[in-house]
């Protein structure tokens, strides 16, 4: 079969988006029959009918919706690659997915320092739990995902990035948590399910078959904290942003073992994907060695 032409794609994007054959041969420059047939003649090729059409109107169809997110990505792909190899630098923009804690403490410098490299990239910022950021990234939503490396599934490629110290933490004065059954009957304070740290917290529970009384779930880190302090219930979350919320008075802070308490935050993508942008910051990532966080003990409840 003959591969689709980027100049049928970016006029059955015209059509797409102007909604007529007519005004999207205005916005080409073209005569409306030729914008007809190169449209007719790429329904052939593909052997489908990109549109509906009726009473002189044309709207897309579900082969249509589907060819327009890969119109557009492709269109966006190779304007983006013009630019890059003439001018010798990424351009264009780079949609990034991240957890609250992630777009807190690690990347202010990291993408400070990718801007001041790559000043004609236009960075844009999703946050989410790993789970839903996946989703995102298979629906090419976005270009790529800071997530913890347990969520990676197949058809991504993925990085390793940060290494992040997991704390449990409680309200001020409240029976230490030395061992899962310590925190039976505990209320569990925490994002909804698809965050990593949740699912590790709970695996960490279940393996002494423990479950928490309830899971009380909210939408930040801050909130999470205001909870715990308050008393409602304990929860986990990297210590560096702990360290950033600056509320160590308000809470008892407790270690956890080595292997539930060291998580590799990983930037993934999909399999095959090429982006000159997605290229750069994969070259600003730190050799994980030097991104660990070295883990710290509460000398005053850590028993490990």
């Amino acid at each position: 079969m003959r591969n689709m032409d980027l100049d049928s794609l970016q006029i059955f994007k015209a059509v797409a988006d102007f909604g007529g054959i007519s005004r999207a041969a205005e916005q080409l420059h073209r005569v409306p029959s030729n914008i007809s047939t190169r449209v007719k003649n790429l329904e052939a090729q593909l052997g489908v009918a990109l549109f509906h059409r009726q009473s002189g109107k044309l709207t897309l169809s579900a082969e249509g919706l589907l060819l327009l997110d890969y119109a557009q990505r492709l269109l966006q792909l190779s304007t983006e690659a013009t630019l890059a190899l003439r001018s010798g630098t990424p351009r264009g923009t780079l949609r990034l997915g991240t957890s609250e804690s992630t777009a807190a403490t690690r990347l202010p410098s990291l993408l400070s320092r990718y801007h001041r490299h790559f000043p004609e990239v236009h960075i844009e910022l999703v946050t989410g739990t790993s789970g839903a950021l996946l989703v995102k990234v298979r629906n090419f939503e976005i270009d790529a995902a800071f997530v913890a490396e347990a969520f990676v599934t197949p058809g991504l490629e993925m990085q390793s990035a940060f290494v992040e110290e997991l704390v449990l933490i409680s309200a001020a004065g409240a029976p230490p948590i030395r061992t899962p059954q310590d925190a039976q009957n505990r209320t569990l304070i925490a994002f909804s399910t698809g965050c990593s740290y949740r699912r590790i917290l709970m695996e960490w529970l279940g393996s002494a078959a423990v479950r928490p009384e309830r899971v009380l779930e909210l939408g930040s880190y801050h909130a999470i904290v205001a909870c715990v302090a308050a008393g409602a219930g304990i929860a986990i979350m990297p210590r560096l942003m702990l360290e950033a919320i600056q509320a160590h008075e308000e809470l008892a802070v407790f270690a956890l073992p080595p292997q539930v308490a060291r998580s590799k935050t990983g930037l993934v993508w999909r399999t095959g994907h090429a982006s000159v942008a997605l290229e750069a910051l994969r070259g600003e990532l730190p050799p994980l060695a030097s991104a660990e966080t070295p883990c710290r003990r509460e000398t005053a409840f850590c028993p490990w």
